[in-house]
């Protein structure tokens, strides 16, 4: 599965550029001067113990915590200081850790709030079909009332309604049952094999993350400890740095 996901020729996935990026809450900094890139068309996992600044460096790609150093660019172009209305513009999607959909509406009504207009509406139900087949049998049901495994799944359908050139994913497999990550990892490879998307995935569970990654950087308070590929002997190091 992952191998055919890293066969996308030509990739239209956004590039993502961090030079020393650095960020936290009022005078505290939580994220140290980190350099990081997402090639177009490649997914990189970042990894790391709960506390080390893995969301916060997502929210501040996002515009949701202000940057206080660095730069931040996405296809060459700075978006530090942008709303994330203005990222989604440029095709940046978002799955957050925490449960963020409207618990009272119906899943098509959780879907549609992605999208700025209707006209797009079913063209953008029927790509997330085709990764969850469930939701097309259930869209007046209320997100409330799915299981945890599938809200996260409604979470990342969501992000996937724009189809967008560059994904950020925090921690989309915690709590799952293996049943589940394992629909969503098949989800995230074949969105990447059909329109080369690029992806930033913060988790701690390696099986997943190197399941679907092409590398994984290692955050340790705050700061980039480690880097490595998605063979046995990387694969080694990185459960050292998880304390598996």
């Amino acid at each position: 599965m992952a191998d055919a996901a890293r066969k996308v020729e030509a990739p239209a996935g956004g590039d993502l550029v961090l030079e020393g990026v650095t960020s936290g809450y009022g005078a505290v900094s939580v994220v140290k001067g980190v350099s990081l890139r997402v090639a177009p068309g490649e997914i990189v996992a970042l990894l790391g113990k709960n506390g080390m600044g893995k969301t916060t460096l997502l929210k501040t790609i996002l515009g949701m915590t202000p940057l206080s150093g660095g730069a931040i660019a996405v296809d060459g172009a700075s978006v530090a200081g942008l709303s994330p209305a203005k990222l989604v513009a440029l095709g940046v999607g978002y799955a957050p850790q925490e449960l963020a959909l409207f618990q009272d509406l119906s899943i098509r009504d959780n879907l549609r709030l992605a999208l700025s207009s209707d006209k797009r509406l079913p063209e953008a139900l029927e790509r997330v079909f085709g990764h969850f087949p469930f939701l097309a049998d259930r869209l007046s049901q209320h997100a409330g009332t799915l299981s945890g495994g599938e809200q996260k799944m409604l979470i990342l359908a969501r992000a996937l309604m724009l189809k967008p050139r560059l994904l950020l994913i925090d921690e989309i497999s915690e709590g799952l049952q293996p049943s589940v990550v394992d629909r969503i990892a098949t989800a995230l490879a074949h969105e990447r094999a059909a329109s080369g998307a690029s992806m930033l995935i913060v988790e701690q569970n390696l099986d997943f993350a190197l399941r679907v990654a092409d590398r994984w950087a290692v955050l340790k308070l705050g700061e980039i400890d480690d880097e490595g590929g998605v063979d046995e002997t990387a694969r080694s190091r990185a459960l050292a740095h998880l304390g598996v």
